[in-house]
């Protein structure tokens, strides 16, 4: 058998490439992209990403790892560079549209792009860019390409090489697309979107992508035909590899430039959306919405309980998923048992929020103590942190050994998230590690004060973050946003609601109102910012009020916690 080789017939490198040019030929004329009025087929799509990536090559001699930056929205220019790039043998950088000048040149900088793609609604942020990037480097700018409106040009007054212009331009008989050799090169480089520190740039795979792009279609049951609205970024770890997955499936993409509440109501409703993706943030939007039936994927913060049963209420089926930049994305799934549905949809809910078992592209996922590097006991008690390991795991951070050192670990990725196995072999995610909160010897996980917190009828949105004690050395600080029929909740109605809802030493010692929480593109909240605020604030201890039954769990607390305390303690000091 070992004379038994490799050949073109029988081995081909995995790339997601490969799903476009299948589409172009068995999708031919289905409809591949909608946005506002303009309509392309998969056979029209895959023809403009062939004529870019050949412009690509031919006008900016682009060469193998190149990299070529866009800042774009949901946009079809965003969509179909995607495709482009790869197919030019360069790596995609698609950009945050939420970070500031200062991060965005920084990126440019440290990623050494070629070229920057950027829509026209970001001219301004793209000059204060390139201007902080001209002060702090003394090597060539990219160059820049200017994405317009298709449909209703808006800033061709810039003179500046126009994206339509440029995929107009190519000459396909010039130049010959190269092809792919080995599927290990890089296909993205992400950068993680900085809400607990410094960005990093995440190099992705061709075959990390590839098999995420599978795993992911199974894994939440997407069929043929499926018309997917693009709620989430583009940008963020390239859609959870939807833009390439909807060429495997021959779906639709249909792009709105915003996820405001008007735009999801109305795309949903004009183009029957089966599919989309959002953040936890997202389905405050949707709990006014009218029935349908959509399948959405959510990731980043648990979905609190109560919130996922009033948009599956509505005909939301939410499935909830864990992941980060460095697993391609999702990398638990809350897979569905039919045993479950027999369950009060209470209870179903509360299952709905454990992120589940590990996405078919990872070989194991585990909870460990990372000191030791043991897995803790399946008793859904025991925290650790979560470790994966599998082909959708990142190549590595982009020239940073110092980072890669530090999460690869004995074959294992750490992911730096605090979590326990619950018997039925799921996992459920207690925190990040500088999330939990440390209070004298008890660990507080914010993540179960805010589900609390998310039960009270006239709280939008909640965050629980850490605050200076002058006894317990921390405690929990709440950050709330009001629904708007409610703005005359106070501060003590909150903390007594919490009193009668949680253990004493769980409770807020402070609550503060906000009118808007800092977030990322993704709807992440930046717990960062608010940790920052939190530290300024002071407590009195005389006029603080103590049950003693929230003393002795003080007391309590200190000798059962002692092996989770150290675990975090451990835990932070990596991080």
């Amino acid at each position: 058998m070992n004379r038994l080789l490799k050949n073109p017939a029988n081995y081909t490198p995995l790339s997601p490439i490969n799903f476009l040019e299948r589409a172009s030929v068995v999708y031919s004329d289905r409809t591949s992209v909608i946005y506002n009025s303009t309509r392309f087929t998969w056979r029209q799509t895959y023809l403009r990403c062939h004529r870019l990536a050949v412009a690509l090559r031919s006008c900016f001699r682009i060469s193998k790892n190149d990299v070529i930056s866009v800042l774009a929205p949901n946009i079809p220019s965003m969509y179909e560079l995607h495709f482009a790039v790869p197919m030019a043998g360069a790596v995609l950088n698609t950009i945050n549209t939420r970070l500031d000048s200062s991060s965005i040149s920084t990126i440019l900088r440290h990623s050494q792009a070629k070229i920057l793609f950027f829509d026209y609604q970001f001219a301004s942020l793209v000059h204060d860019s390139i201007s902080h990037l001209m002060e702090r480097n003394s090597a060539s700018p990219p160059f820049l390409v200017l994405i317009d409106e298709l449909e209703s040009p808006k800033a061709s007054h810039l003179g500046l090489l126009e994206y339509e212009e440029l995929i107009s331009s190519a000459d396909l008989g010039s130049t010959e697309l190269p092809l792919l050799a080995d599927e290990w090169d890089p296909i993205a480089l992400n950068y993680t979107s900085g809400t607990t520190s410094s960005p990093k740039g995440v190099v992705y795979s061709h075959r990390g992508a590839y098999l995420s792009t599978l795993s992911l279609l199974l894994q939440w049951g997407v069929g043929n035909e499926a018309v997917y609205l693009w709620s989430l970024p583009m940008f963020h770890c390239n859609g959870w590899t939807f833009t390439w997955g909807m060429a495997a499936r021959g779906g639709t993409n249909v792009c709105i430039r915003s996820s405001s509440k008007s735009d999801i109501y109305k795309a949903i409703a004009d183009h029957r959306v089966t599919h989309m993706c959002c953040a936890p943030v997202i389905f405050n939007l949707l709990v006014d919405a009218t029935e349908s039936k959509v399948e959405v994927l959510t990731g980043g913060a648990p979905p609190p309980a109560a919130l996922l049963e009033r948009v599956e209420k509505l005909g939301f089926h939410v499935t909830h998923a864990y992941g980060m930049t460095e697993a391609t994305g999702p990398a638990l799934v809350c897979e569905w048992r039919e045993e479950w549905n027999r369950l009060t949809s209470a209870e179903q809910a509360k299952l709905k929020a454990r992120q589940g078992i590990g996405v078919l592209s990872l070989s194991e996922v585990d909870v460990k103590d990372v000191g030791t590097m043991v897995s803790v006991p399946r008793d859904g008690k025991a925290v650790g942190e979560i470790v994966i390991r599998g082909s959708s795991v990142m190549k590595g951070y982009f020239n940073n050994e110092e980072a890669n050192s530090e999460v690869f670990k004995e074959g294992w990725f750490l992911t730096g998230d605090v979590g326990v196995v619950h018997p039925d072999g799921y996992v459920e995610i207690k925190d990040r590690s500088k999330d939990v909160i440390i209070s004298g010897g008890e660990n507080i996980s914010s993540v179960e004060v805010e589900a609390v917190l998310y039960k009270h009828e006239s709280v939008l949105e909640a965050a629980v973050v850490a605050m200076p004690h002058p006894h317990w050395g921390e405690t929990p600080c709440a950050f709330l946003t009001l629904k708007e029929e409610r703005l005359k909740l106070t501060e003590e109605e909150i903390i007594a609601y919490c009193r009668r809802n949680m253990a004493g030493y769980m409770v807020p010692k402070k609550v503060v109102f906000v009118e808007e929480m800092p977030k990322t593109a993704t709807g992440k909240i930046q717990k960062n910012k608010l940790r920052e605020m939190a530290r300024e604030f002071e407590i009195d201890v005389k006029s603080e009020r103590k049950p003693k039954r929230e003393e002795e769990m003080k007391k309590k607390s200190l000798k059962t916690s002692a092996r989770n305390n150290e675990y975090v303690v451990n835990a932070r000091s990596r991080l």
